[in-house]
């Protein structure tokens, strides 16, 4: 018998991931970093770039067109279609990093009971290139 108590059966994986960020606190931080984009918003713009990390993309045209082919399945991320690779692009460009930082850190306070404490002490981005 299927433990569906998690009710996590049938949900890509990637979906699962996205559903440990906590939505209310990402949204706490939108508010300034949304003002200007209408059709590619920070939510979008994260599962974007996750996506992108976890399919090991190495530019936005193969991240957009990983995601095009996934058109029927991008209902479980909430998405109707994959982002334009000029959109994402506009969006990248123009969005300030300082908001993915407070993302970071964000997730790094939500999750600091489950981390190691060596992985969370004197954190910083001074020593990251990216």
């Amino acid at each position: 018998m299927k433990d569906t108590s998690k009710h996590l059966v049938g949900q890509p994986i990637f979906k699962q991931i996205l559903d440990l960020i906590p939505r209310n606190k990402f949204n706490l931080l939108v508010s300034k970093s949304d003002r200007y984009y209408k059709t590619f918003d920070s939510w979008t713009n994260l599962m974007t770039m996750l996506f992108g990390l976890l399919s090991r993309c190495d530019s936005m045209r193969e991240i957009c067109d990983g995601m095009q082919s996934m058109a029927g399945k991008l209902n479980h991320l909430g998405l109707s279609a994959a982002p334009a690779k000029s959109t994402a692009d506009d969006g990248l460009r123009g969005r300030n990093n300082e908001f993915f930082k407070e993302v970071y850190f964000m997730l790094l306070k939500h999750f600091d009971s489950l981390l190691s404490v060596s992985r969370i002490d004197n954190v910083s981005f001074s020593k990251l290139f990216i």
